[in-house]
């Protein structure tokens, strides 16, 4: 966990987090949320998620602002700010979403820019809600998400606002052209810490369907 200390004290001076998972979901070692493909197109995904454990805390400020105040917040947590004083694993994505009443859609990541947004890490596997340590944050909240399908797309470099919603227009017209109706999103996932090279990150953008 050394390295992740260091990266929760980078982050503290700017930039973006995530990490990585071995099995389904996950990248570069570390777990990240079930799923499978029932679809794929070039960088494009129609992914069935399957139910899991998430923590997530709700932050104002603009998008790249507010995934470093909810990742310091969550980071705080797993790093043993808890009643046990335990250190809980690392897991991928980072997610990020507009933080609106009971879910719902946003025209594009520039109209949510100055938020709220919600920030998440998933809980490990080898957790359930009565397993968790209790934070002392109590603006942490944990929920078990349903299972559900969303289109994802994929793309490296850079996670700006531009670049997420570019991309967010091309899942559309993919939506579009399979006839699914986009329900909820866009939801962010960033997988590599700010100290990976652009071309070398993993970045996601994805919408819920039916």
């Amino acid at each position: 966990m050394a390295w992740m200390r260091n990266l929760a004290a980078a982050l503290a001076i700017g930039g973006v987090q995530a990490a990585s998972a071995a099995e389904p979901g996950g990248h570069g070692g570390y777990e990240g949320p079930p799923y499978s493909v029932e679809r794929a197109e070039g960088a494009i995904e129609l992914r069935s998620y399957a139910p899991h454990l998430v923590a997530e805390v709700t932050v104002e400020g603009d998008r790249s602002a507010a995934v470093l105040r909810g990742f310091r917040v969550l980071a705080g947590y797993i790093f043993g700010g808890n009643a046990e004083g335990r250190e809980i694993a690392m897991t991928v994505p980072v997610a990020q979403s507009p933080a609106l009443p009971g879910g719902g859609l946003v025209g594009s990541v520039r109209d949510a820019e100055t938020g709220p947004w919600t920030v998440r890490f998933m809980m490990p596997s080898d957790f359930r809600p009565d397993t968790l340590p209790t934070p002392y944050d109590g603006r942490i909240r944990f929920l078990t998400t349903p299972a559900e399908r969303q289109i994802v797309a994929r793309f490296s470099g850079l996670p700006t606002s531009g670049a997420f919603d570019s991309h967010a227009e091309a899942l559309r017209g993919w939506a579009a052209a399979w006839g699914l109706t986009i329900t909820d999103g866009p939801h962010l996932y960033y997988y590599d810490d700010p100290m990976t090279l652009p071309w070398n990150r993993r970045n996601e953008i994805a919408f819920g369907v039916r």
